[in-house]
């Protein structure tokens, strides 16, 4: 399975609340939501890439604790851009005061924050050039903090 784009707007406008509510009616799926609002369903990714993805994550969760200056995302979380777009890195890590200057509020759903550190797994579904636009996305974006 490819990526499947759907586009709403200028027809329809979803709202930050209604795309979290989308997520989670839809948990099934990989979701994002690219700046200009089009929602991306990314086909799962299977067994093996989350197997690689889990060792990945508990790299950096020891790395996260022994570290203590920041706190560290698996895939699941999801952050709102500056740009608008909503992503969910295979795994994030934030610095701790970035994070916590955050309004709690905010944190519990997807946090308005550019990671300092991303990983995304290239899994056999997924297309090298996507890979590169998020990478280019997150590091353009860093710059702006």
């Amino acid at each position: 399975m490819n990526l499947v784009v759907l586009q709403f707007h200028p027809v329809i406008t979803i709202t930050d609340d209604q795309f979290f509510e989308f997520c989670q009616l839809n948990r099934d799926f990989r979701i994002e939501c690219n700046p200009g609002g089009e929602i991306v369903l990314m086909p799962v990714t299977g067994s093996e890439n989350d197997q690689r993805n889990f060792d990945i994550i508990g790299q950096l969760g020891v790395w996260t604790k022994q570290d203590g200056t920041g706190v560290g995302f698996a895939s699941s979380g999801g952050f709102t851009l500056p740009n608008g777009a909503v992503r969910f890195p295979d795994a994030a890590w934030i610095k701790r005061e970035r994070w916590e200057a955050i309004p709690a509020e905010k944190r519990k759903k997807f946090a308005p924050i550019c990671p300092d550190f991303v990983i995304e797994l290239r899994s056999e579904s997924d297309g090298l050039a996507v890979l590169q636009d998020k990478m280019r996305e997150y590091l353009d974006l860093s710059q702006i903090w």
